[in-house]
Order: structure tokens, then sequence, then C-alpha cells
């Protein structure tokens, strides 16, 4: 069932990630281990491989938690603002190839859409400007409002209170696989992995879920030709 081709007349609520799913995460990529390492290593005299290593091990501490998404909490840590950084490149913030088309495919058949991120309000708020994501969705939900990142057991009943769906006729799509093992084990019926989550990388499928490189499969019910 899991690598089938979901039956849409079966599905009243769709819950997309933003970043790797519908955005490009190449922009996401470039900032935190490109970007933000130059200026950092610029501000204290580190080589660009010095920076790097520091910003990733501070990173992977609070991995899993609120603050690693929080570019606020980030723009104390690191002495650098991340939210002017973000509105500085957000000439590179776009939707993946197919990921408009398979939105407005998903109104036309009349399915409940809300974006689920794990992504600070800041940045979402950047992103939604830059794209107009919002004007194709219901609502869009950051992991603030819920209280817990996805891949957390405890965002997912969290959720479902927030949103009222039915975990039995809902799909959830996410490039994470932490996240879609948390959605699985919620009870969430149809889950698709977005394995092309960066225009600038190999696709990385997962065999344990429907691993798509592109949207076709969901909009034709079919793998493309």
């Amino acid at each position: 069932m899991a690598h089938c081709p979901p039956d849409w007349s079966r599905i009243d609520d769709v819950l997309l990630d933003m970043d790797g799913t519908l955005l490009d995460r190449h922009f996401d990529n470039f900032f935190f281990e490109e970007e933000l390492p130059r200026r950092y290593a610029m501000l204290h005299g580190l080589s660009c491989e010095e920076a790097r290593d520091r910003l990733m091990a501070m990173y992977r501490s609070v991995e899993g938690e609120l603050a690693w998404t929080d570019l606020d909490y980030w723009t104390r840590r690191v002495g650098i603002d991340v939210v002017a950084m973000h509105k500085e490149l957000d000439h590179m913030i776009g939707f993946l190839s197919g990921a408009e088309e398979f939105l407005r495919h998903l109104r036309i058949l009349g399915k409940r859409l809300t974006i689920v991120t794990n992504a600070h309000e800041a940045g979402v708020s950047i992103k939604v400007a830059k794209t107009g994501l919002d004007r194709y969705v219901d609502r869009i939900v950051d992991a603030f409002e819920v209280g817990y990142l996805k891949m957390r057991p405890e965002y997912w009943p969290n959720c479902q209170r927030l949103l009222s769906f039915d975990p039995a006729r809902s799909l959830f799509m996410d490039d994470d696989e932490g996240c879609l093992m948390a959605a699985k084990e919620f009870g969430v019926a149809y889950l698709v992995h977005s394995a092309k989550s960066s225009s600038k990388l190999p696709a990385a499928p997962l065999p344990q879920f429907l691993s798509i490189t592109g949207f076709s499969v969901l909009i034709n019910g079919r793998p493309p030709a």
C-alpha cells in the first residue's frame, strides 16, 4: 500500500512539508552550510572549514529541539542577523519543479491543504512573500505553533488537535525520514517521501515509503514513463 500512488478519493487532508518538498532545499543547504559559515569565519577570523565545523557542531547540539530551526536563536548564538540574511538572499528561494502544478491539482480535487513545517515563523514569512505559497493552501502551521518538531512523537497528537484531521484519511509528504517515521507511528495512512529535495543534489530515495523524484506519480497516478 505504502508504495502505491495514493487513492485521492480516500484522502481528505493533505499535509505537506515546505522545504525540500515544495520549495527547493538548495537555498537552506547553501545558507546554513556555505554562506553562514563564510560570514561566521570572517567575523571570527577563522578558515571557512573551521567555521563550518563549529557551526555544524552547534546545529547538532540542538537537533530535534525547536532551537534547531529558530532563526532568532541562531542570530543570538552566532552574532549574525540570520533573518536579515534570509531577506538578502531571497532571490535563491523558489519552488521545486512541478510543485505549483501539484498544488493546483490538489485544489481541483477539493482537498484541504496544510503546510506543516519545522521552519521558524520569520523564515516562513520571507519564503511566503517570495513565492506566494500561501495562496495555494488553507493554512501554514510552523512547529512553534505545535510546540515540537515533526520528528518528535509529541508533534503529531498536538498537530492533530490543532487541525482536526483524521489520520486514516490523511496524506503527509516530507523529505525527512524521521518526520515520516513519526507520522507513521501516529497512524497517518498515506506517506510520501520527497526524494529530490534539492535541485542541486541527486535523489536519495527511501525504500520503506512511496519515494518520488517528481510530482507526476501523484498527479497522474503512475510513475512517469
